[in-house]
């Protein structure tokens, strides 16, 4: 984890997990058109702080959260193919 003194310094850690894992759950669980817009939020805040970690990040960093973005995109498009 990147140290900051941004907005999201004050948030638990733990608090963020369980909402993350919830909200892939959810849209895993509920499948279809809905399951995919909960997992498509959680692309985009992925792809938000990615956007925003980026220039600090390494290369071997920077690969394995695109990795996660990539797969992420993959389940929520197999959400509305299934």
């Amino acid at each position: 984890m990147l140290p900051g003194e941004g907005p999201l310094s004050r948030v638990q850690a733990v608090a963020v997990f369980v909402a993350v894992a919830a909200l892939f759950a959810a849209g895993v669980l509920v499948g279809g058109v809905v399951g995919a817009l909960l997992l498509g939020v959680l692309a985009l805040g992925v792809a938000a702080l990615l956007a925003a970690t980026w220039p600090r990040l390494s290369t071997g960093e920077r690969a394995v959260r695109v990795l996660c973005l990539v797969v992420l995109v993959a389940i929520a498009v197999g959400q509305v193919a299934a």
